[in-house]
Order: structure tokens, then C-alpha cells, then sequence
């Protein structure tokens, strides 16, 4: 199986996005463990996770290094819009640019992963 997995929750947000991050999370790791491929994006405000993620204190910080080999990376034009450019360069996560819009940078190409077929899923 093929999963992608976008994540747009606001780390700000408190309980309820923290719990969609997290099932995201889960749901790659299990996928990896019975060998499908999974790829995991972050978009919109989701763009703040990753530095918040790579901090040792936070409570899905082992879960997103479980999963990291899958974390293909945040959206560039989300992160230039939700002020997160440079947190996503500074924890090492890649800034994506592969769609190209107008007036931004580039953005995550996620229309091509359900044009390719793949399970999409937005937490």
C-alpha cells in the first residue's frame, strides 16, 4: 500500500491538534512496520510540528523519530505563511516546493498523491 500522510493540525491548538498529529504519526509508524510505503507532510499550520517534534521533551518525540525516515517534509509555501521557514530548515526537516503556485515559493505537491493513486490521509 502506498499511505501519505498530511499533517495541518496547529501545534498551538492544544489537546485536539496534538491528538491528530499524533494518530498521524501512529498510523505511519504502523504502516512502516508491515513494510508499506508512507510518506508524511506537513502543510498549513501542521508546518510548526516538526521543531516542536524534534524537541527531546515533547511527548511525541520518540514516535516522530520512529517515523522520521518517512517524514518527506513540509510544505515551503505554508511555512512561509504560518512564520515556520526557518523552525523547518533548523530541525533538518526539507521544505517542499515540488508545486509550483504563484506568489509563493512552491508548496507540497499533494494533488500527486491522489493522482498516483496513493491513500491520503489529513490529519
Amino acid at each position: 500500500m502506498k499511505l501519505a500522510i498530511v499533517i495541518t493540525s496547529d501545534p498551538k491548538g492544544g489537546d485536539e491538534p496534538l491528538g491528530r498529529m499524533f494518530n498521524g504519526l501512529a498510523l505511519a509508524h504502523e504502516a512502516q512496520r508491515k513494510g508499506d510505503e508512507v510518506e508524511v507532510v506537513f502543510a498549513g499550520a501542521g508546518t510548526r510540528w516538526p521543531s516542536e517534534l524534534t524537541k527531546l521533551t515533547h511527548p511525541a518525540n520518540g514516535l516522530y523519530n520512529a517515523v522520521r525516515t518517512s517524514v518527506k517534509g513540509a510544505s515551503c509555501g505554508c511555512a512561509a505563511v504560518f512564520g515556520a521557514t526557518e523552525s523547518v530548515q533548523a530541525c533538518g526537516t526539507a521544505l517542499l516546493t515540488d508545486k509550483p503556485l504563484e506568489g509563493t515559493p512552491g508548496l507540497s505537491n499533494l494533488h500527486g498523491y491522489v493522482a498516483a493513486g496513493w491513500n491520503t490521509l489529513v490529519f
